[in-house]
């Protein structure tokens, strides 16, 4: 989440006014994550969440993720649910972009992950994997492997800006996750962004997922070596093999591996951690001038990707199939 576009009180009054959720007491801009404005919007019948949607996310796929959300929600996932508008619609527009307004969810994300929480999120995401097996409307990836080639070019060889001879090595490895990237594997949504800060908690109980604004129709382990990434490894660099092994061992509980999915962890890993670097490297060097968020680091990734580029069997993860 983060703050790009504001919206002033007197346009605010006018956007409630085609809800039924009363009026407005408190607005007050989210500056966490990179990707869209949001708001914690306090009104007299309690709190709610205002999104501005941003030029990455395309207006066309709103209703999708809006759907989606409405979807999740009714089958038992505790996410975000969309508030309908006097006239039965879901987007509105503030500040000349799309807007929409969900559902408060309460809990803090987890600032130093442990391995019950990752075990937490193995099972939420089996669950999330689970209750989308029945959507039928689908949301192609606009960021997995058939993008990469051209999210690397539009950074180009200012990618040594930030480390010496990245873009040679990016472009490499690019080539060998275009020739080797699984695509005969199970396929249904996917979340595509659980990080930590996408994941609420109370005392050590998940009580809700945020940010559908990547979710889409893809390879459903792809989700699981995100996850891996986000959650699993420590600030120092380290991966965590006591995370790792909870997480997947809560989702095989609730949703079992077929072979062919474990073997393909390591590749989809290194995948993931590509997806992740080149989208960090694309937002650090085209920085917006006055956004209210600081980008995030792109070496994080690299680092990651170092690690999975050694990995020679999903065991490294920490379970045998």
């Amino acid at each position: 989440m983060a703050v790009y576009t504001d919206i002033d009180d007197d346009e605010l009054d006018g956007l409630l006014l085609a809800y039924d959720i009363g009026r407005a007491v408190a607005c007050k801009g989210i500056a966490e994550g990179v990707e869209n404005s949001n708001f914690l919007l306090q009104t007299d019948q309690g709190p709610f969440i205002l999104t501005i949607y941003e030029k990455r996310v395309n207006s066309d796929d709103l209703p999708w993720f809006l759907g989606l959300m409405a979807h999740l929600n009714a089958n038992g996932l505790p996410c975000p649910q969309p508030i309908v508008r006097r006239d039965g619609g879901l987007l509105s527009r503030a500040s000349g972009k799309p807007a929409a307004i969900v559902s408060f969810l309460n809990g803090r994300w987890p600032k130093k992950p442990k391995p019950v929480h990752t075990q937490k999120v193995g099972d939420a995401l089996a669950r999330l994997h689970l209750a989308g097996a029945d959507l039928a409307a689908e949301r192609a990836n606009g960021l997995s492997v058939s993008a990469w080639r051209d999210l690397l070019s539009q950074c180009g060889e200012r990618s040594d800006e930030v480390h010496d001879g990245l873009y040679d090595a990016l472009t490499t490895e690019v080539g060998f996750l275009e020739a080797h990237w699984p695509d005969a594997l199970p396929r249904g949504v996917i979340h595509a962004d659980m990080f930590p800060d996408n994941v609420f908690f109370i005392d050590e109980e998940l009580s809700g997922v945020i940010d559908f604004y990547f979710a889409c129709t893809d390879v459903l382990v792809y989700d699981l070596a995100i996850c891996l990434n986000a959650w699993c490894f420590e600030p120092d660099g380290a991966f965590n093999i006591t995370k790792a092994r909870q997480m997947l061992g809560a989702y095989r509980e609730r949703r079992a591996l077929t072979r062919d999915e474990f073997d393909a962890l390591p590749v989809l890993a290194r995948g993931a951690a590509m997806r992740f670097l080149l989208t960090r490297l694309y937002d650090w060097l085209n920085h917006p001038e006055g956004a209210l968020v600081t980008p995030k680091d792109p070496m994080e990734y690299w680092h990651k990707l170092a690690f999975h580029q050694k990995v020679a069997s999903a065991t490294a993860y920490g379970l045998d199939f």
